[in-house]
């Protein structure tokens, strides 16, 4: 009588002991050779992305991104992305004109269209059209101004706006009184002026009138407040101590000059006093 085989649950012959070795081997071999493989897959992304992330570092997005904005590297110490091109400094118009021995005013009998009358103390004998400044500076003087007079410091107009033909008149009266090479020193050439502009100003104080437009004012408490808040309104001292070599003046505590609360910021934040120095450009004592 036939009788059938028993099923044992393969299709071939059950597998030895030495076959089940070998196949959990195989198996062993391959699962270590998988988790090997995913803890370097991990390793390579963490090192990746530490390198990315590192200060100092650019990425090729970051670095494709500084060529399509085109923004150059930050100075130091300044802001960064300082654009120097904003204004010209050789248009007359300009918040940014350096005029100095070397640039003229152009034309040299330069007027601005905006003059206005700040609403500021003046000194008792000021002249009509000293009176004027550019709009642009008015309001930051004013700011300026009573800024001050709120820490007790009480600042007014001596001078501010002049006209080409007020300067020939100066200029000439200097010369006549003390010859041309101390007038160069301490007063422009018709169409030189920064005065002309109409963003520049001299100012005074009346805790030591006497030192008004002199040397003296640095020590007074409206010139040392100057020295240390003028920044912060837009404001410089143009004429510093130690560059009469470069913008081809004597120090002038009282002359502060208008550029604006970003150049301005700018300059005292990198330590740099004088716009020929600022934007390269040419200075120096002589015509």
């Amino acid at each position: 009588m036939y009788q059938a085989p028993r099923r044992t649950g393969y299709r071939t012959a059950p597998p030895t002991k030495k076959t089940l070795y070998s196949m959990k081997r195989t198996g062993l071999v391959v699962t270590v050779a998988a988790l090997l493989t995913a803890a370097l897959l991990v390793v390579f992304f963490l090192l990746r992305h530490k390198d990315a992330a590192a200060p100092g570092k650019k990425t090729a997005a970051s670095q494709a991104g500084t060529a399509q904005t085109g923004q150059p590297a930050p100075q130091p110490g300044g802001a960064p992305g300082f654009n120097r091109n904003k204004y010209a400094t050789n248009d007359a118009a300009s918040l940014w004109m350096v005029v100095n021995k070397k640039h003229q005013l152009n034309p040299k009998d330069y007027t601005p269209a905006d003059l206005v009358v700040p609403k500021i103390p003046l000194r008792s004998n000021i002249t009509s059209t000293e009176k004027y400044v550019r709009s642009d500076m008015a309001g930051p003087l004013e700011s300026l101004i009573a800024a001050a007079a709120n820490n007790g410091v009480h600042l007014n107009l001596q001078s501010g706006y002049r006209s080409y033909s007020f300067q020939v008149s100066l200029y000439n009266g200097y010369v006549k009184q003390q010859g041309q090479a101390a007038a160069d020193r301490q007063s422009a050439r018709p169409g030189y002026s920064e005065h002309q502009t109409g963003l520049a100003a001299d100012l005074g104080g009346t805790s030591k009138p006497a030192c008004n437009v002199a040397q003296c004012f640095v020590a007074t408490p409206e010139g040392t407040w100057l020295a240390a808040n003028a920044y912060t309104y837009g404001f410089i001292i143009r004429y510093t101590a130690d560059k009469e070599s470069i913008t081809g003046y004597e120090y002038e505590p009282w002359h502060i000059r208008y550029v604006g609360t970003d150049l301005a910021a700018e300059m005292h934040a990198t330590g740099i006093s004088t716009l020929e120095e600022f934007f390269g450009v040419a200075g120096g004592q002589s015509y």
